[in-house]
């Protein structure tokens, strides 16, 4: 299997058009050509307490993970069909099993200083990465990670993997090799440092950028910690881009001509983990009864504002192999009565529904979800837990709790991740061997038709996954912003084509 420019654009493109491909831009040559020059000033989430320099670290900050996705480069990055483009590995192959990987690197890339980047600098960049963060974030063993002549990385793994190029989208960024110290933030990206002050970070173009050079002189990230003040900053005109900025700033913003809302589909799901190994949700007809119990519009017209829509109980709704075929379900109250009857469950208890205030809406659903629930006899209690407790004790242990996941463009990420039996992220405890039989012939075949539809409606009928709706990622920008990222999740941070008219 083999990856490369040629398939992605049908034609010789460059790189340059590629990337501005990727970037799904919002018709950057409808006010006439592109200018270059100036500097974009945008805002991000971000907490200085949590501020995280190391690319290969927890970049739990979005204002972070912005300035080093415009520092460094990943080997992939987010498309829009196929979902998984080049960046910094301008093509790759594999093996016929699909377990070993070769990825070449893009000619003629070089860091900010100018030295040439080498498939050693990558192997050890990857074999970091693998170290500080585990293989949650590069499923792959360090000692898999090996380089195959000066331009050319191979990895290896243990299962069949048709999935490996997407895995190493954006965190797999490359530093020279045996950098430990990052104030300099040497990379490889289209932007360079200039200097930090406070919250702010400047960033300025970096001509000598193998994929041609940006348009923007430069590009200022200030981060604010919450999204009110993020979308007052905007509204105010103190910021040109205001990065997920959220539901109540793009109504503000809405109709405003100074202003243009961007609206990314398929950006972040909302949805609840319910534990189906054990526990009172253990018998499926309880889950098909909490399905059945949720009213998915007014959950999305409530929590998001409107800017969202209704999802069906599948992970990986913006992925081109998502089951559109499989029912929309639909709230059906005495059906879901009738089946907790079926099940003898115990209308007369309390449950905990635990939540967080991590995506924006979480904690409301939680509140929406209990009350309508308890039109069919369940009884909720809403228990809002801080991120990092809630990680150490009802993550993965949970009966019933709040999740959101973005980037949700994959449905064999999400069955690999989270619903196969030996992952290790299993937030629903879901085992079940015909599932995880397809989940490896498509992963061994991604051609295999039958074994997607067949993950999926596994999924759709008894896996652990009450999934309502998607929420649209929304930024506010200035209106002469043009060719901001149209595409859901961290595909906003590929700012590389953005330019400013006027």
């Amino acid at each position: 299997m083999r990856w490369n420019r040629r398939q992605v654009l049908a034609s010789g493109a460059g790189l340059s058009v590629l990337f501005a491909l990727a970037a799904c831009g919002n018709g950057g040559s409808a006010g006439g050509p592109a200018q270059r020059g100036g500097t974009l000033r945008v805002g991000a989430l971000g907490t200085s307490a949590r501020t995280e320099r190391d690319p290969h670290g927890n970049l739990s900050n979005d204002s972070d993970f912005l300035i080093a996705s415009l520092l460094y480069d990943p080997l992939t990055v987010p498309g829009a069909d196929p979902t998984v483009v080049p960046r910094l590995a301008r093509s790759w192959e594999s093996d016929p099993e699909h377990r070993r990987w070769t990825f070449t690197l893009a000619e003629n890339a070089t860091f900010h200083d100018g030295t040439p980047v080498t498939a050693d600098d990558v192997v050890w960049s990857l074999r970091r990465l693998r170290t500080v963060a585990g293989a949650a974030k590069l499923p792959v063993a360090a000692e898999a990670i090996t380089a195959d002549g000066p331009n050319r990385v191979l990895l290896t793994v243990e299962e069949p993997n048709s999935e490996l190029p997407l895995l190493v989208r954006l965190m797999t960024f490359t530093v020279k090799r045996d950098t430990t110290d990052f104030t300099a933030a040497i990379g490889t990206g289209p932007f360079r440092l200039a200097s930090r002050d406070g919250g702010t970070t400047r960033l300025v173009r970096n001509d000598g950028w193998y994929g041609g050079a940006p348009l923007l002189d430069a590009i200022e990230v200030t981060a604010f910690e919450s999204t009110t003040a993020l979308g007052n900053a905007v509204l105010a005109g103190q910021i040109d881009l205001a990065s997920n900025a959220g539901a109540i700033a793009g109504r503000t913003a809405a109709g405003r001509p100074d202003l243009q809302v961007v609206r990314r589909a398929n950006d972040t799901m909302l949805g609840l983990a319910v534990r189906t190994s054990d526990g009172p949700f253990a018998d499926p007809r309880v889950r098909a009864a909490l399905r059945l119990g949720v009213d998915r519009g007014a959950l999305v017209d409530q929590v998001h504002s409107g800017y969202g829509t209704v999802a069906n109980d599948v992970l990986g709704t913006g992925d081109p192999r998502y089951d559109r075929a499989l029912p929309q379900r639909s709230r059906d109250l005495d059906r879901a009565r009738a089946l907790l009857r079926e099940a003898n469950f115990d209308t007369g208890a309390r449950y905990p529904l635990v939540t967080k205030a991590e995506a924006p809406g979480e904690v409301e659903s939680a509140r929406v979800l209990a009350t309508q629930l308890a039109e069919i006899g369940l009884k909720l209690d809403v228990v809002t837990e801080e991120s990092g407790v809630f990680y150490d004790r009802s993550w993965l242990r949970a009966p019933l709790y709040t999740v959101s996941w973005g980037t949700n463009d994959s449905v064999l990420f999400y069955a690999r991740t989270l619903l196969a039996s030996g992952s290790n992220r299993n937030e629903t405890a879901f085992r079940d061997a015909e599932f995880d039989a397809a989940t490896a012939r498509a992963l061994a075949a991604p051609d295999d038709a039958d074994a997607i539809r067949t993950l999926q409606r596994i999924e759709y009928d008894r896996g652990g996954y009450l999934v309502w709706g998607m929420a649209d990622g929304i930024d506010v920008a200035a209106a002469t912003v043009r060719d901001l990222p149209t595409l859901g999740g961290y595909a906003r941070v590929q700012l590389e084509r953005t330019w400013l008219a006027g």
